[in-house]
């Protein structure tokens, strides 16, 4: 079984797979933020570091769909390789921060990397608003987003919005992220737990 976690820079993905991880005894598989080699020059410089970023990321996540499909495991994954391919990528593009050659290079390497991969079992999409966006990136304090516009967030923000409307490779559960607090509050912890269940349940 293979649980994904989907939501904009700064909605909780990391710390809710974590959580999830612990209470359902699901094997997690995190983004690779920490060791990502681009991250910090891409968000000094967007234009000349973005097919790289992006490359990257798609690289990476593909790497971990099949480890996640070859172990059999029950799997949270934080974060899908469709966000790269349907929300920051074409975000780039139209924001001219990468090339039109580019794009279309990595687009044909994800429509080939799509589908040798399934979609996961259940899509979990955390929905928040900017200005809760900002305040979580302002309070984990990682020194490569202080750069990060409102702009750039809202831009994401609509992207995301609307590819989940159209979402339909597999079971979607959106969770509103603003007016909960899942990590101090065990009620509502809870009451996303209990939504869980009653998706993963109808997947068997």
């Amino acid at each position: 079984m293979h649980i994904a976690i989907a939501g904009n820079i700064g909605a909780g993905k990391t710390t809710l797979t974590k959580l999830l991880s612990k209470h359902f005894k699901w094997e997690p598989h995190f983004e690779d933020v920490d060791d990502n080699p681009y991250l910090d020059d891409f968000y000094h410089s967007m234009e000349r570091w973005s097919f790289n970023l992006q490359i990257y990321f798609l690289n990476s996540r593909f790497r971990q769909i099949l480890e996640i499909r070859k172990s059999g495991k029950k799997t949270i994954q934080d974060r899908t390789i469709y966000e790269d391919a349907f929300i920051f990528a074409p975000n780039l593009h139209a924001m001219g921060l990468m090339s039109n050659r580019d794009y279309t290079n990595y687009k044909l390497l994800f429509d080939l990397m799509e589908g040798l991969v399934g979609a996961p079992d259940l899509l979990i999409y955390l929905r928040s608003s900017i200005p809760n966006l900002v305040g979580q990136i302002h309070k984990r304090g990682r020194d490569y987003e202080n750069s990060i516009s409102i702009d750039y967030l809202s831009r994401l923000n609509e992207r995301y919005e609307a590819w989940v409307t159209t979402y339909t490779k597999g079971k979607l559960l959106i969770i509103d992220v603003d007016d909960i607090d899942f990590v101090n509050n065990p009620e509502d912890f809870g009451n996303i737990i209990n939504r869980i269940d009653a998706e993963i349940n109808g997947l068997f």
